[in-house]
């Protein structure tokens, strides 16, 4: 098929490369000119995905016009609170018929939507129609681009668009599932953030298996009552884009969320770990998010409350893993 990939980004830069490798027409959209040019002449992204050498096919571009015109499939992996900014920017571009496939994690500040609300939205104010799927599960960026077998789950509530894709991106180390739940796929991939902010806080603390085992266990059942009362089906949070990615995330290196997690949990202020980093932690503001939607919905969200009062309200992290632990008691079911 013929693509265009928006987003440079470490993800976008490794599906792009993914694409290009299963042997599709692959065109990489990045924001920063300076990153193109570079690109083109070294096959590297030495920003979001250093060392890794980008296929041989694999064009680069920072204009969005040539990245969406013509294409038969978009993939959208910009930062999600740039999501609704990035893609309305691409509209006018944009082909009906399209199919759209976004590989972004995250819950919009202010309107509380998921990336399928705000692209809905966004086609809908403009008068366009597009086919809407949404990729995600355990899947870090460098491990992909490494070729190391991968699976992930591709939602659509069009059982032929979620194939489309699942063929689309289906390699010889990617597989990919499918499912019609959408709304639990984008909370999975979203919440899972959370807490693997929390799982890092701990691990920074030094508090061990034990505790990363309860939050991980807690945390699933947390990002389960919230997708249901959103309107989820359960069972999606027992699979890839659940349990899968939460794993994944609150346990491996190279998760960013998890690493500032770490850093908070020894004592540096939040700033001054997103300021020296160069990559978004999605988690940092779909924390903000969650603790309203979790309000909103009038859902008990314990985690995501302690994490929000450590971003947003300073609170000690030793003290937030005291209150939670202080709780009323009650079954676990």
């Amino acid at each position: 098929m013929n693509i265009g990939v928006i987003g440079a980004g470490s993800w976008g830069t490794a599906l792009a490369d993914l694409l290009a490798r299963i042997g599709h027409q692959v065109t990489l959209w990045a924001y920063e000119s300076d990153l193109v040019v570079r690109m083109r002449k070294t096959r590297e992204n030495d920003v979001f995905l250093p060392d890794i050498c980008l296929h041989e096919d694999l064009k680069f571009t920072d204009d969005l016009a040539v990245a969406v015109k013509g294409r038969e499939l978009l993939l959208l992996v910009p930062p999600s609170q740039l999501m609704r900014q990035v893609f309305s920017q691409l509209l006018p571009h944009l082909e009906d018929g399209v199919v759209l496939v976004s590989a972004s994690k995250g819950i919009e500040n202010q309107t509380l939507m998921t990336m399928s609300q705000v692209l809905q939205e966004e086609l809908k104010k403009a008068g366009r129609k597009a086919h809407l799927a949404f990729l995600s599960g355990p899947s870090f960026a460098r491990e992909v681009a490494g070729g190391l077998p991968t699976a992930v789950v591709a939602a659509s509530e069009d059982e032929a668009v979620a194939e489309l894709v699942q063929k689309v991106f289906s390699g010889e180390r990617f597989r990919v599932y499918t499912n019609d739940d959408v709304i639990g796929i984008e909370f999975g991939g979203s919440l899972k953030n959370v807490m693997a902010l929390a799982a890092g806080i701990a691990d920074g603390l030094g508090f061990g298996s034990n505790t990363r085992a309860a939050l991980i266990t807690r945390g699933l059942a947390e990002m389960t009552r919230l997708g249901v009362a959103a309107g989820a089906c359960p069972q999606t949070f027992a699979g890839l884009a659940g349990m899968g990615d939460l794993v994944l995330t609150c346990t491996g290196d190279l998760s960013r969320n998890r690493t500032v997690g770490l850093e908070l949990g020894r004592g540096r202020p939040l700033q001054e770990i997103l300021d020296g980093m160069k990559m978004v932690a999605e988690g940092v503001k779909t924390t903000i998010s969650t603790y309203q939607l979790a309000s909103r919905l009038q859902i008990e969200a314990p985690i995501t409350e302690q994490v929000y009062k450590i971003l947003e309200e300073g609170k000690d992290p030793r003290q937030a893993v005291v209150d939670l632990l202080q709780r009323s008691l009650k079954s676990e079911l």
